[in-house]
């Protein structure tokens, strides 16, 4: 009879977990497939997961500037690799002294985390501080540095180190280990799950971010990916809402704009959606340990 409900309960379960997977995936094909669609198709038969008529339009606009394109991919890249592995560092190093159980100043110290995820000094100070004292503006620091910490990845690295077996650390300084060591050599190999979790979560952060370099960067050659493709959207967005007063040797009607917002999505998201399946199987295992508490 167990066995029965047992079974019942699994085919639920799988049943309603594939619903929600087929609910997350289906807006991506469709996504894709209107980027590889006709413009005057996708307005007259609106959006389809199969193209009827196909077209690469929408990539040709995207593609007229090749050079900016690939800076824009080369800025993103280089922040996201730099500042992942900075990041990663500085919080587990964070977190590790925060989950040692002979630091003075453990409580303390969560305590200083914690307060900064409620409360901070707004847009304002942050700009000053970044421009006026730091003079960050319009270098490639500015793209990295803001984003170096975050007290949410520390608290989930601490839960996870908070499990680590005190004795594994003992038994390194009885062996002579200094903390440096016992840091690198034993602590981080222990901790893969969750560093490739918070990793994770990091890389996307600076992938995804326009926000540094909309209010930071004027020089074109810093100019991230996802700022190029917030700029060009915002273009499309401005000629598609002003065609009526645009001269007439511009023919708006002629853009394919909704098929090149959609190559637009695909360029952006494209390599992180492939990067993700090679940290899946420490991802549930990483963030489901680090959020247990003793």
């Amino acid at each position: 009879m167990r066995t029965e409900k047992g079974s019942i309960f699994r085919v639920v379960t799988h049943s309603i977990l594939g619903l929600v997977a087929v609910a997350m995936i289906l807006p991506l094909v469709l996504v894709v497939a209107v980027s590889f669609s006709d413009e005057n198709t996708v307005i007259r038969n609106g959006y389809q997961f199969i193209p009827s008529e196909f077209s690469l339009k929408g990539y040709q606009v995207v593609f007229q500037n090749p050079t900016m394109l690939l800076n824009a991919y080369g800025v993103t890249i280089c922040i996201t690799l730099i500042g992942t592995v900075i990041s990663l560092m500085f919080t587990a190093m964070i977190a590790y002294v925060m989950s040692r159980k002979d630091y003075r100043y453990r409580r303390a110290t969560t305590f200083y985390v914690v307060f900064t995820m409620l409360f901070n000094g707004g847009l304002v100070p942050f700009y000053i501080l970044i421009v006026k004292y730091l003079h960050l503006k319009d270098t490639m620091w500015v793209l990295f540095i803001p984003y170096l910490l975050n007290p949410f990845y520390v608290l989930i690295m601490k839960g996870f180190l908070d499990r680590l077996p005190t004795e594994i650390i003992e038994s390194a300084k009885m062996d002579g280990a200094g903390e440096y060591r016992t840091f690198f050599r034993i602590v981080l190999p222990l901790s893969t799950p969750a560093l490739a979790t918070v990793g994770l979560f990091i890389s996307f952060v600076y992938w995804n971010d326009w926000w540094l370099g909309l209010l930071f960067v004027n020089q074109e050659n810093l100019v991230s990916l996802q700022l190029m493709l917030y700029r060009t959207m915002n273009s499309i967005e401005f000629y598609a809402a002003n065609a009526q007063y645009l001269s007439g040797n511009v023919d708006i009607s002629q853009f394919p704009s909704i098929t090149t917002r959609m190559a637009l999505a695909v360029l952006g998201a494209g390599p992180m959606m492939f990067v993700f399946p090679f940290f899946q199987k420490y991802f549930v295992k990483g963030l489901t340990m680090g959020s247990l508490k003793e």
